[in-house]
């Protein structure tokens, strides 16, 4: 079984936890400034990626 931090998340969902609109999270997938990868068609996210993406960001704004 996996754990909660290994959940997948789609655009939509990232973007609400980023405050990011879909698109623009599609963007930094395809940049690969989000960590992700496609299923079919989509972008995947790992819920543990996202959380340590926003807290290195969260991180980065404080030491500006």
């Amino acid at each position: 079984m996996l754990e909660q931090e290994d959940d997948l998340l789609n655009s939509r969902e990232v973007a609400r936890i980023l405050d990011l609109s879909p698109d623009t999270v599609n963007e930094f997938a395809r940049k690969n400034i989000l960590p992700a990868f496609k299923k079919g068609k989509q972008w995947r996210f790992r819920k543990r990626d996202i959380s340590a993406f926003s807290k290195k960001q969260t991180r980065e704004i404080r030491a500006a």
